[in-house]
């Protein structure tokens, strides 16, 4: 095991030691635990590095479901836009309030990942209650 000196603000050292005393845990276990719980975390995302402006959100059906980050919309909506409402990359922002570069970079997302896009939509087509 190695050493590292950490500079807590004040306000954050006095919260942590509050948890650790709950937790019955020193505070030095308290941050091991938590740095520990924060790389478990990290290692589970399933972001692709290569589209920073894309992430993945559990919904209700809690399958991962790549969105805009920070909008909420989904990559599969754009790529709707574009493939079944012949929309422009500059159509589509306007539409969504967004800005080209996020639209550019959800249809590269969709070209790199494209399999797994067309199968969540086929399975959300097939869910959909037939008339």
């Amino acid at each position: 095991m190695s050493r590292y000196a950490l500079n807590l603000p004040l306000q954050l050292k006095k919260e942590a030691e509050e948890w650790a005393a709950k937790q019955g845990i020193s505070l030095n276990q308290f941050i091991l635990w938590s740095v520990a719980e924060k790389l478990g975390a990290l290692r589970s995302e399933v972001d692709d590095p290569d589209f920073p402006r894309i992430t993945y959100r559990r919904g209700a059906s809690r399958r991962p479901t790549p969105v805009l980050r920070g909008t909420g919309i989904r990559v599969q909506a754009i790529v709707a836009a574009a493939e079944q409402w012949k929309m422009s990359p500059a159509e589509i922002a306007e539409q969504y309030g967004i800005s080209e570069a996020q639209v550019r970079e959800a249809q590269a997302f969709y070209e790199a990942h494209r399999e797994e896009i067309d199968a969540q939509m086929q399975s959300e087509s097939a869910q959909e209650p037939q008339e």
